[in-house]
């Protein structure tokens, strides 16, 4: 096979096939920052990261789950193309899959704090899995891995 950099035992594939790479932030459109920081903080428990105030309208906001490498970063939107898409980024499906080391702990806790869950808990080859809605309707697979 030949790629533009070159043949697949080039110097550059074997460069590029080492690379180590991660996600850092996954955007998602929020309609206000501050109750977005609520519900992420409060309800689901994630840890605020940052909130730089760039201007009287846009601030820099991340959150994300104790000890996670990959965080949200709460965009608000902008202008109406970017409201009307608020809570179905991912034309309905489910859009983030949140991973946790008790299922049941987190579930009793979230339900307690009034998270929607739409699918009940079940045993899958993977692990325990449900389905929530977010403030804003997104949905998350919520999961304990085997």
């Amino acid at each position: 096979m030949n790629y533009k950099l070159g043949f697949p035992n080039s110097f550059w594939f074997s460069l590029l096939a080492t690379m180590k790479q991660q996600l850092g932030q996954i955007a998602i459109l929020v309609r206000d920052y501050d109750e977005a920081i609520e519900y992420y903080t409060d309800v689901l428990g994630f840890e605020l990261i940052e909130d730089t105030h760039i201007s009287d309208i846009k601030r820099w906001v991340r959150v994300a789950p104790p000890g996670s490498t990959c965080q949200l970063l709460l965009a608000k939107a902008a202008d109406e193309l970017q409201r009307n898409q608020i809570g179905f980024q991912s034309g309905g499906r489910v859009f983030l899959f949140l991973y946790t080391d008790n299922f049941y702990r987190d579930y009793h806790n979230y339900t307690s704090k009034g998270v929607e869950f739409i699918r009940e808990p079940s045993e899958e080859a993977f692990g325990t899995v449900s389905v929530f809605k977010d403030l804003y309707g997104n949905l998350w697979d919520f999961i304990e891995r085997k």
